[in-house]
């Protein structure tokens, strides 16, 4: 199977109402130019599922400018003002969710585990509404995985067949995400034969990666 699609083609999988998972850390490592086509195209009413929303002008945060979003789960919106005001506004659903937590609850999702247990947040209003369970004397927080329809994340290195290598901290959420989807779509700065990339550098497996933007491109 080719997974090597023009952009028309990878964001047609990206509907009005879906879940997406967005890779990247204040914008590194995040697929720019997927994001641009999905500005373009003007899907709405999605749900996302990132670490941050970058800045206005940079990454996903160019989304939250264009009210793509109905609902953001995140661990940190700072960095981007818009994003502050609509939920201010009630514009768009915001849920904050410490950092590891976000992670773990990524990361639950991909090994089909069915929660994590964290002291994060307990006796905050991190707990409202969750499961608590006390452990050896002490209380853990249930935490549900987040799994989503789409993952769309960047790589510096993917060969034919969809083995990513990532760069430095542009690593980050990528890989976790890349296991936490129906469908994963990657863009590639550069796309390489099979076999170009040693083993050892392969950081999310082709298995898990359907389709491939990018490169040449």
């Amino acid at each position: 199977m080719n997974k090597i699609v023009s952009m028309e083609e990878a964001i047609s999988h990206i509907k009005d109402g879906m879940t997406i998972m967005v890779g990247g850390f204040l914008g590194c490592g995040t697929p720019n130019k997927i994001i641009d086509a999905l500005v373009e195209k003007g899907v709405k009413d999605l749900t996302l599922i990132c670490n941050d929303t970058a800045f206005p002008e940079i990454g996903v945060g160019k989304m939250v400018v264009n009210k793509q979003f109905k609902k953001i789960i995140a661990s940190h919106v700072g960095t981007n003002p818009e994003t502050g005001r609509q939920m201010n506004e009630g514009e768009t659903e915001v849920e904050l969710v410490p950092q590891g937590t976000l992670a773990e609850q990524i990361r639950a999702a991909g090994a089909g585990l069915g929660g994590i247990l964290t002291p994060t947040g307990v006796g905050t209003v991190v707990e409202e509404g969750k499961r608590k369970l006390e452990i050896d004397g002490k209380e853990y927080l249930l935490e549900l995985p987040l799994k989503a329809d789409i993952a769309i994340i960047a790589g510096k290195k993917v060969d034919k067949k969809g083995n990513i290598y990532y760069s430095k901290s542009a690593r980050n959420f990528n890989p976790i995400m890349a296991m936490a989807a129906d469908i994963v779509i990657v863009e590639a700065e550069e796309i390489v034969e099979v076999g170009e990339i040693d083993p050892n550098d392969v950081m999310t497996l082709g298995i898990f990666v359907d389709y491939i933007v990018g490169g040449e491109e």
